[in-house]
């Protein structure tokens, strides 16, 4: 074999223990897979002597100078598992020039500025791999990158937040109200202390910048996502969606469509919705991560696994650390960023969807009448209707749903119902993807 591929791990805590445990308990068969040894060349901490249990790895390899340790001339790939915008852009910025190969799970800021970093990639001849970065284990961002490469995705809709995931399943199976499953996906460890990436959708929408960069050859951030979390979801909203046969889902939805001249574009969003019991994604439970893709040739592809977790990501992580070493050997790198179609992003206004809306309405003649004008000045076209009693008192429910309008016909329609007299409150209003 020849001299050993030396790897330099920015960050420690649950995946980067993983990523060493892996490196020694694999190490013969990563050896043989590659054509070279991989060793560690030093460990990035922020506190060397906090205690690690029985990590598998020499106590000397720990350093508190991540820049040190990535400028030293016996480093060939860095792996980072940091997380967060700064300092890790200084970091990777500094390897990718200085023609190390990079792997990392920092969907933060591959989603924030992603640019930076392919530009560092292309200007030093190196490598930039980021599978851990969106759906876990899931081997993902690599068929899209490459397998399909060849291919025309027209649409990618995937559930990539286990956290949420596992609240709304929870939510649908007992019940339970949104408090209520997220004390419960706390309690379990699927919830940080501070859940607001997750429920408010920052995580799955810096997710869906990135599958739509490499879908749609085209740099989208994480600020051209429409965002919304499932905070507002309620048991309410859940049992009306089991009426239709439907379930709640925090969907990012990434497709391809045109403007009004029609112009190609690109529409890129993260919110709840509901979609049909008989959808591929429906019965995705638990804190499981899938994705479903849509293209012109291979037509419909799933994708599904553990989403995170410590191992599951530390796997993803190795696969590329795999990838990039063997370049390393044979003197090649990689494909350099996709994004010569550089396609506008529509504006979610001009999204095209349908929603669910329920109305706490007066229970007396021509309130039908009066809703369904005011659906009709926006040219929104009604596909359902439901009429039922809304509790005690003089009021009563209208449950509507409506055929595909743009996002912000649909909007406006909605603050119109709330200065209607008649309407006493607009209870829910939720997106319906998939056909239901």
């Amino acid at each position: 074999m020849t001299s050993p591929v030396r790897l330099a791990l920015l960050g420690c805590g649950t995946v980067g223990s993983d990523v060493v445990r892996l490196l020694h308990e694999q190490s013969a068969d990563l050896a043989a897979r590659i054509g070279a040894p991989l060793e560690i060349a030093g460990i990035a901490v922020r506190r060397i002597g906090r205690d690690r249990g029985d990590l598998p790895v020499d106590p000397a390899l720990f350093t508190t100078d991540p820049l040190g340790l990535i400028k030293r001339d016996d480093v060939d790939v860095v792996i980072e598992v940091v997380g967060g915008i700064e300092p890790a852009r200084t970091w990777l910025v500094e390897a990718l020039r200085a023609g190390k190969s990079v792997v990392t799970a920092n969907k933060a800021l591959l989603a924030e500025d992603g640019a930076t970093l392919h530009d560092a990639a292309a200007e030093g001849g190196a490598d930039l791999y980021y599978e851990a970065s969106v759906a876990g284990a899931i081997p993902l961002l690599r068929p899209l990158r490459e397998s399909l490469h060849g291919d025309r995705i027209n649409r990618v809709t995937g559930i990539v937040n286990g956290t949420t995931n596992f609240i709304l399943s929870a939510m649908d199976a007992t019940g339970a109200g949104f408090a209520e499953a997220l004390e419960e996906a706390t309690e379990l460890g699927y919830a940080e202390a501070d859940p607001t990436a997750d429920v408010e959708g920052f995580d799955a929408a810096a997710k869906a910048a990135i599958l739509a960069s490499l879908a749609f050859h085209t740099r989208v951030t994480a600020a051209d996502v429409h965002r919304e979390g499932i905070t507002e979801v309620t048991a309410a909203d859940v049992a009306s969606a089991k009426a239709m046969g439907c379930t709640i889902k925090l969907l990012c939805i990434a497709a391809r469509g045109a403007d009004a001249a029609g112009r190609e574009t690109v529409s890129v969003r993260v919110h709840p919705a509901m979609i049909p019991l008989t959808h591929p994604l429906a019965g995705v439970g638990d804190a499981f991560n899938a994705v479903f893709v849509e293209a012109e040739a291979a037509g419909q592809l799933m994708f599904y696994g553990r989403g995170a977790g410590g191992a599951p990501t530390a796997s993803a992580v190795l696969g590329d650390v795999v990838a990039v070493a063997r370049n390393r050997l044979a003197g090649v790198h990689a494909a350099s960023e996709s994004a010569y179609a550089d396609l506008p992003v529509r504006p979610m206004g001009e999204a095209l969807t349908r929603y669910h809306i329920s109305l706490d309405v007066a229970d007396r003649p021509g309130v039908l009448e009066a809703v369904a004008g005011v659906f009709a000045r926006h040219e929104v076209s009604i596909a359902t209707v439901r009429q039922g009693p809304a509790g005690a008192g003089p009021d009563a429910e209208l449950v509507i749903v409506t055929h595909v309008a743009p996002d912000a016909a649909l909007a406006a329609t909605v603050h119109e119902l709330r200065g209607l007299d008649i309407v006493r409150s607009v209870t829910s209003v939720l997106r319906v993807e998939g056909g239901a």
